[in-house]
């Protein structure tokens, strides 16, 4: 035998390549796509898949802005009210501590409780914060300093008040520094916590009312594949209803009105608990520290007797009494608040009569306050301080029983307005209830009657 002749002998077959699994499932799936039982398997299959995907999504989205809702009236909205009571605690107490320091030896009982009370108050509100700041970094840091600062502050004031029992001028240098710390370290430490907390709450809010533009796009999809099916179903036979086609269409369409409807709901609530309640919150809480720094500034006039001088000569607290009463409700002594004015804003963003009149009260309180300050700086400027310190911390028609009165107002309003936006927040939590889990079931139960009404149709096959 030739070489040749055995060489071609045992020549190997030409190799081929072997298709992977994906390419022949799909060679599969063509094959049985070219009939039309095949063809109603696949369709089931993807009307099923469709409704499913559509159920799931829209639970996901929706449990996501349900969380953020909860979020909103359980964790953020909270924080942000502790935080501006840190703010209001640690003003109140440096404002006591003043008028505390002016009545010398004749300090009440009440005004030193009411200090302690404050600086109670700032302290278990720190460890609050603490324990419930998330993830915010800023927040931490700030509750950090004002951790850090606060026993320094009230070691001052207790040095300031030691050195005035003894009837040493060096109590009023005490004084001063104390203030100074709390108006350049603590309070702008409680100002940047109550920012950062608000920021928290504008991004739970907008989390909250984001649309499910994922779900919503999954139900369009499901219902207009569900409706060429059944088309389709009654071009080749004739039939107008397929029972679990038109189950399933039915079920997606519920889902989906109840997707538009609760989340319309909802978005509407979480607006208005935020325009007529979160925003009144901070105009009115802002309101309040307004007053209390204006509050601290008369009494440290007297304190100070013209020590500090602003750059322009003035005296510093007098300087800064005009300046917080001019934010607090505008220009002047007398008539209505400007409209850009913590009382002006508080007035307008008032949906009813009970929200704005403790604030029209304060109002009113506040003018009082203007003329009696005007009062006791005229007694000052003539020399007679005695009078002048009774008309800042007497009982009676006294610029701090003017100052209580609009506190008081504030205080009333805040309440009023805390329980609205709780009510609206509420409401559009409650429009979300039990959706995610509907909308499982619902796209179940759509699946199943996808299923089934494709299956009625393979039926008739066999």
């Amino acid at each position: 035998m030739s070489t040749t002749s055995v060489s071609a002998t045992h020549a190997s077959p030409p190799v081929t390549g072997r298709k992977t699994a994906w390419a022949e499932g799909l060679d599969e799936l063509r094959a049985a796509a070219t009939t039309e039982p095949g063809r109603l398997r696949v369709i089931g299959a993807l009307l099923a898949l469709l409704v499913v995907v559509f159920g799931a999504v829209t639970a996901w989205q929706v449990s996501d802005r349900a969380a953020a809702a909860d979020d909103v009236v359980k964790h953020s909205q909270p924080l942000t009210a502790d935080a501006a009571s840190i703010y209001r605690s640690l003003a109140d107490a440096d404002t006591t501590a003043a008028a505390g320091f002016l009545a010398g030896d004749e300090e009440s009982v009440a005004t030193r409780e009411r200090y302690a009370t404050d600086i109670s108050t700032a302290s278990a509100l720190l460890v609050k914060a603490a324990a419930n700041s998330g993830g915010s970094d800023g927040a931490r840091a700030q509750i950090a300093k004002l951790n850090s600062r606060l026993p320094r502050y009230t070691g001052l004031v207790e040095t300031a008040r030691a050195n005035n029992r003894q009837g040493l001028p060096l109590g009023g240098a005490y004084l001063r520094y104390a203030n100074e710390q709390m108006r350049k370290e603590l309070l702008p430490a409680a100002r940047a916590l109550y920012d950062a907390e608000t920021d928290r709450l504008t991004e739970d809010y907008g989390a909250a009312k984001a649309r499910p533009w994922y779900a919503l796009a999954a139900g369009v999809v499901a219902i207009g594949a569900l409706g060429w099916a059944q088309r389709r179903h009654y071009r080749r036979t004739n039939r107008v209803f397929n029972r679990g086609l038109l189950a399933a269409t039915t079920a997606s369409v519920v889902v989906l009105v109840w997707l538009v409807a609760g989340h319309t709901v909802a978005r509407a609530a979480l607006t208005g608990s935020y325009e007529h309640g979160a925003r009144s919150l901070r105009v009115l809480n802002e309101a309040r520290i307004d007053a209390l720094q204006a509050r601290g500034d008369e009494n440290l006039t007297l304190v100070a007797r013209g020590a500090v001088l602003t750059g322009g000569q003035e005296d510093f607290y007098e300087a800064g009494f005009r300046s917080g009463m001019a934010d607090l409700a505008g220009g002047g002594e007398h008539g209505a608040a400007a409209a850009k004015s913590r009382l002006g804003a508080a007035l307008a963003l008032a949906d009813d009569e009970a929200g704005r009149r403790p604030v029209r009260a304060a109002l009113t309180q506040v003018r009082q306050w203007q003329v009696r300050h005007g009062e006791a700086r005229a007694a000052d400027d003539k020399g007679d301080y005695e009078q002048a310190l009774a008309k800042v911390i007497g009982a009676d028609g006294s610029t701090g029983e003017s100052f209580d009165r609009v506190a008081a107002g504030l205080q009333q309003a805040l309440v009023h307005e805390q329980e609205e936006f709780r009510s609206a927040a509420d409401s559009g939590r409650g429009a979300l209830g039990g959706l995610p889990v509907g909308a499982g079931v619902l796209a179940g139960l759509a699946a199943v009657g996808a299923v089934l009404g494709i299956g009625r149709r393979l039926a008739e096959y066999r």
